[in-house]
């Protein structure tokens, strides 16, 4: 019963007529569902493959998460104390005897500046070692990219061979593109401290530090279509960012959208951590990440990206094959004639 099951999946059913142009997506959202159900076996094969080379990054969260619920637990131990107040508590116990004691209110306060200088410390390093293990994924997500962009169009890839080769050839943009993306969120991160001390005396300097976040956010916009670009046009460095950049500001809320749509998991793995077990809840999150997790946000990404270039860039270029996987109106003549052949 398994085999029927699967050979009827991947090969359809018995006694079904030959596919015709009236089997083909209409648009956009019919080839997404399509692609995706028949590729959804070799997303988890190749998600495999793609989770090994974000291990450190994730092992390097993971400290900093740990870390974190630690302080904040040591900080807060239930009924609204923590160990300064309950320090305090002590203290004004031995005050009865004589002893000197100090305020527990002022306890409570350095116990919160305390708890969020260990934070921000954490943090600091989080965002530092996030750079060398952002940097060394550029050449494996070029080669996801290209595997994917040609899912998502109904075209065979081969997971390894075509992963590699996309890897090899295009490893040195999209190492600069992987090395910057893990640069800016600690240069966000520095600069809005930096400015924000200085705000504290000088109002003007929230500027700045407004400016420094909104940049921040624009590199995050303009990297959804960096890697897919750098797979599918021979551009120079400076023209791949430039066009990235430019696609990021033109389809701003698309741009969003398909940003907030990737950091979904991410959204639902802080809010259970919240509000159930965090360590439960990071490992669920893990887990989906090692199932599927990438490799699906990476064809997201490319089915998405593949209705833009043709929109703005493919249909510019002369002799440029729009609409792959999508139903057109010569594919209904070309049909009929083949019939006619046939005959």
């Amino acid at each position: 019963m398994f085999n029927k099951l699967m050979n009827s999946y991947f090969y359809g059913k018995a006694g079904k007529g030959d596919f015709t142009p009236d089997d083909l997506p209409e648009n956009r959202w019919q080839l997404f569902l399509a692609t995706l159900r028949v590729r959804l076996s070799a997303l988890v094969r190749l998600n495999l493959m793609y989770f090994i080379v974000w291990l450190p990054l994730i092992i390097v969260l993971s400290i900093g998460f740990m870390s974190s619920v630690s302080i904040l637990q040591s900080t807060d131990i239930g009924d609204g104390k923590s160990l300064y107040m309950m320090q305090a508590e002590m203290q004004a116990a031995d005050a009865q005897q004589g002893e000197e004691t100090v305020d527990p209110e002022t306890l409570q306060v350095f116990s919160q500046a305390e708890a969020r200088e260990q934070l921000q410390s954490v943090l600091f390093m989080t965002l530092l070692l996030m750079i060398p293990c952002i940097a060394i994924t550029g050449p494996a997500t070029a080669g996801v990219a290209y595997v994917t962009r040609n899912w998502s169009r109904d075209e065979h890839a081969f997971i390894w061979s075509d992963f590699k080769d996309a890897a090899k050839e295009n490893w040195k943009q999209s190492v600069v593109i992987s090395t910057i993306t893990g640069i800016v969120p600690f240069i966000v991160y520095m600069c809005w401290r930096f400015y924000g001390t200085m705000a504290s005396t000088n109002v003007i300097m929230i500027l700045p530090q407004v400016l420094i976040l909104m940049l921040g956010l624009i590199w995050a916009l303009a990297v959804t279509y960096m890697h897919p670009m750098l797979v599918s046009y021979q551009l120079k460095m400076k023209d791949l960012l430039r066009n990235a950049l430019m696609l990021a500001v033109a389809r701003l809320p698309m741009s969003v959208g398909i940003r907030v749509l990737h950091c979904i998991p991410l959204i639902l793995g802080f809010l259970a951590a919240f509000l159930w077990q965090p360590a439960y809840a990071y490992m669920i999150l893990v887990v989906y990440y090692l199932i599927i997790g990438f490799s699906l946000s990476r064809f997201v990404t490319a089915s998405y990206t593949n209705g833009v270039f043709d929109k703005y860039i493919n249909s510019r270029i002369e002799g440029a094959k729009v609409n792959r996987g999508l139903r057109e109106a010569d594919d209904d003549d070309d049909y009929e004639d083949d019939e006619e052949d046939a005959e």
